[in-house]
C-alpha cells in the first residue's frame, strides 16, 4: 500500500492570504473616483451631504439641528438612513462570501452590479429633469446616492484582503503615511487612488456645469468599468484550462 497520505473528502489545503493583483487594484481606484463623483454631485446639487462620508454628516447634522434648519436635517437624515440602509443588506447578503481566488466573491460582484444598477436610474431621473431636480426627487436622489455609498462600502468590507475602503479615505492617507512614508514602504496604489477621488470629482463638477444633465452618467459608467475590471481575472483563469 502506499504511503501516500490523500485529502480527506471535501477538504482543500488552506493557501496563505495574498496580496489583490492589479485587477483588483485598478478596480478599487475605479470606485474611488465613483464615489468622487458621487460626493461631488451630492454635496453640489443635492443639499450639501455627503453620500459616503458618514462622519462629516453627523456634523452637518448637528450644526444643522443647532442652527434650526430644517431642510439640512433632513438631508442629513436621508443620507446616514440611506447609507445604513444599503451597508446593512449588502453586509447581509455578503455574510457567507468566501474565498474568491483571483477576484472578489460573487456576493459581492452582485452588489456592486446592484449599486450600477441604482446609479443608473438615478441618472435616468436627474436626465429626464434636466440636471434640476425638484425638492422631493432631490430628497429621493440624495437617499439613494447614499445607499449606494452603503452597499460599495460594505462591499469592499467583505472583500478582505482583496480590497480597500473606496469612500472616504482619511484612514487610508493616515495608515499610508505612518506605515507607508515613515516606515519607508510606501503602497504605491493609494497616489493613485487619491488621485482617483479628485479626478472623480474634477470630471463630476465639469460636467454640472458643462452638461448637468449627463452627471449622473459619471459614477454609472465607472462603476461598470470597475466591475469588469475586477472580473477579468476570474474570466481568464475559467477561460485558460478550456483554450489549452
Amino acid at each position: 500500500m502506499s504511503d501516500q497520505r490523500r485529502e480527506p473528502a471535501g477538504e482543500h489545503p488552506v493557501q496563505p492570504p495574498t496580496e489583490p493583483g492589479t485587477a483588483l487594484h485598478l478596480a478599487l481606484v475605479l470606485l474611488v473616483a465613483a464615489s468622487g463623483a458621487v460626493e461631488a454631485i451630492s454635496f453640489t446639487a443635492l443639499e450639501h451631504v455627503f453620500a459616503g462620508v458618514m462622519t462629516s454628516n453627523l456634523a452637518l447634522l448637528g450644526m444643522a439641528i443647532g442652527r434650526g434648519q430644517a431642510t439640512g436635517v433632513t438631508a442629513a437624515v436621508l443620507a446616514l438612513t440611506g447609507f445604513a440602509l444599503g451597508a446593512a443588506v449588502t453586509a447581509r447578503l455578503t455574510r457567507r462570501s468566501g474565498d474568491a481566488g483571483p477576484g472578489w466573491p460573487a456576493p459581492v460582484m452582485y452588489c456592486l452590479t446592484g449599486e450600477a444598477v441604482v446609479l443608473a436610474a438615478g441618472a435616468v431621473i436627474w436626465a429626464a429633469m434636466g440636471g434640476t431636480p425638484g425638492q422631493t426627487a432631490r430628497d429621493a436622489l440624495q437617499f439613494g446616492a447614499a445607499a449606494t455609498m452603503g452597499v460599495q462600502s460594505a462591499a469592499m468590507v467583505a472583500a478582505g484582503r482583496a480590497a480597500a475602503p473606496t469612500t472616504y479615505l482619511t484612514g487610508t492617507l493616515a495608515t499610508y503615511i505612518v506605515r507607508g512614508v515613515g516606515a519607508g514602504r510606501p503602497n504605491r496604489w493609494v497616489p493613485a487612488q487619491l488621485a482617483a477621488l479628485m479626478v472623480g470629482a474634477g470630471v463630476s463638477m465639469l460636467l454640472l456645469r458643462e452638461a448637468p444633465g449627463w452627471a449622473g452618467v459619471l459614477p454609472v459608467a465607472l462603476v461598470v468599468c470597475a466591475i469588469l475590471t475586477a472580473a477579468a481575472p476570474v474570466i481568464r483563469m475559467r477561460r485558460g484550462p478550456s483554450g489549452s
